[in-house]
């Protein structure tokens, strides 16, 4: 069983927001094309507490309950069977959606028979590769979808770095056509 995972494709995170991604909102098409080929769809959403840690390091973002922490407004939000709150704790900075504190994602996809894990979203370099390596940890087959990520770069070739490190772990990085082009997985 596969199952796709969309992480942290938040208004914050594309064009206009408080800690936008270059390119964030231009994965959302491609994402809501991935859908169709998927029973079991999640998310993951960066929830922070106004007084976080975490803002520390990063601007304020994704607070919750505001309209920076909702979905893009393009994403197909209705597919999506159960979204993970990560960041929630005031000394949390909750990159990977497996630290989700509002329920386990490892046993929600096993529970479900998942298997293989693909993987899209924001940001490449940060909540995607944490998420990633904690799938390969959990013993998920995973597939990074490359055209269906975008990164911060805080440093150039932060992305490059953080697809090496995924391919090392075995993530495997495919292309959305190698999944919607002739149908089969």
């Amino acid at each position: 069983m596969k199952a796709l995972l969309i992480v942290d494709v938040q208004n914050d995170f594309c064009p206009g927001g408080t800690l936008a991604v270059p390119g964030g909102n231009k994965v959302v098409p491609v994402i809501n094309s991935l859908m169709a080929a998927f029973e079991v769809i999640v998310a993951s959403k960066d929830w922070h507490p106004r007084d976080t840690v975490h803002f520390k390091k990063w601007p304020p973002h994704c607070v919750q309950g505001s309209p920076g922490a909702d979905f893009h407004p393009a994403l197909d939000a209705s597919k999506i069977q159960k979204t993970f709150l990560k960041g929630t704790l005031n000394k949390d900075d909750g990159y990977s959606a497996f630290e989700a504190t509002n329920d386990d994602l490892t046993h929600f996809l096993k529970g479900k028979g998942v298997t293989d894990l693909y993987v899209t979203g924001l940001a490449t370099d940060y909540c995607v590769k944490a998420s990633a390596l904690d799938a390969e940890k959990n013993g998920f087959e995973t597939y990074l979808v490359e055209d269906a990520v975008a990164a911060v770069n805080v440093r150039p070739g932060d992305d490059e770095r953080a697809l090496r490190e995924m391919r090392k772990t075995g993530v495997v990085l495919i292309q959305s056509s190698e999944i919607t082009g002739d149908g089969s997985m």
